[in-house]
């Protein structure tokens, strides 16, 4: 039997189909402006209905999070935490965890009660996780400053280590490639990593985000291009 991976992102759904560690399928569903209002939860309904599957297993990318030490204890201060990052409402907003113990730290996030409910129903073994725990786990790193940036579809999430400690992290949902450079030189500025001696290592989108990369390359001297994500092969869905 198949195994079903979902990845959701800002507007959408990236999905892919294996057996025995073959992709058998990938595909992304994007909604927009013309879409109809349950067009997301239809296509939901229409993937998991393809087949009979093994297993699913569900990563959101949404940017309805907040990073935490691991070990943190006190989970009803969860919806609160992620309000100071995302507007939050309880009642359609699933509250979920997600522990890194590689770099020991935990993720608060929320995730659509409606689809959480829905890929639930189907009564078989699922798991859930976010894409910033799915990320640290798939990076290598050393004794040194790095930047690592995964690219999605008008939405990117980026670590900031050092030492091989998480000094910060971020999800930004952005239309326009220069946005994403913005911010993500402003935050250099702020934890004080230098240009000169701070590696950038990027992932995932990288052809579509094509702009980002080229104005990126402007400006630091450490760049490399780790994985792309070509057909059949996702960076955050083929992770460990």
């Amino acid at each position: 039997m198949e195994q079903l991976k979902l990845l959701f992102t800002k507007d959408g759904v990236q999905y892919q189909i294996s057996k025995n560690r073959t992709v058998l399928e990938e595909n992304s569903f994007f909604v927009t402006e013309e879409s109809s209002e349950n067009a997301l939860s239809e296509k939901i309904t229409s993937i998991l209905g393809l087949k009979k599957y093994k297993e699913v297993t569900v990563i959101s990318a949404l940017n309805h999070f907040t990073l935490m030490p691991e070990g943190f204890k006190e989970h009803d201060l969860g919806y609160d935490l992620i309000s100071f990052n995302a507007p939050v409402n309880e009642d359609q907003e699933e509250l979920m965890l997600s522990v890194n113990k590689k770099f020991g730290v935990q993720f608060y996030y929320n995730f659509p009660k409606a689809i959480y409910q829905q890929i639930k129903s189907l009564e078989i073994p699922t798991n859930f996780n976010f894409s910033g725990e799915q990320f640290l786990n798939n990076i290598s790193t050393k004794n040194q400053k790095e930047i690592h940036i995964n690219l999605y579809h008008q939405q990117c999430e980026f670590f900031a280590l050092d030492q091989k400690k998480v000094i910060l992290y971020n999800n930004l949902d952005v239309t326009s490639e220069v946005d994403f450079l913005y911010f993500i030189m402003f935050t250099l500025s702020k934890i004080g990593f230098g240009i000169a001696d701070t590696q950038f290592f990027v992932y995932g989108e990288t052809t579509e985000n094509e702009t980002f990369i080229s104005e990126l390359k402007k400006f630091v001297k450490n760049l490399k291009i780790v994985y792309d994500n070509i057909p059949n092969k996702n960076f955050i869905l083929n992770g460990k």
